[in-house]
């Protein structure tokens, strides 16, 4: 599933950047060289990222 359409982020992709250590959106994004634009999707992927994180 996208969860950033702006820079075209996929879950799986959050989910891999949360178990390489990003405890942020920011972070997370940062790894792929991009930055949250609209703003829309920091909600979710603090979700996706804090979930992953608790299974890590």
């Amino acid at each position: 599933m996208v969860v950033c359409v702006c820079n075209a982020i996929r879950e799986k992709d959050l989910r891999e950047a949360a178990r390489d250590g990003a405890d942020t959106p920011c972070s997370a994004y940062a790894k792929f060289g991009r930055r949250p634009k609209c703003g829309q999707c920091v909600s979710f992927a603090r979700t996706i990222i804090a979930a992953e994180r608790a299974t890590a």
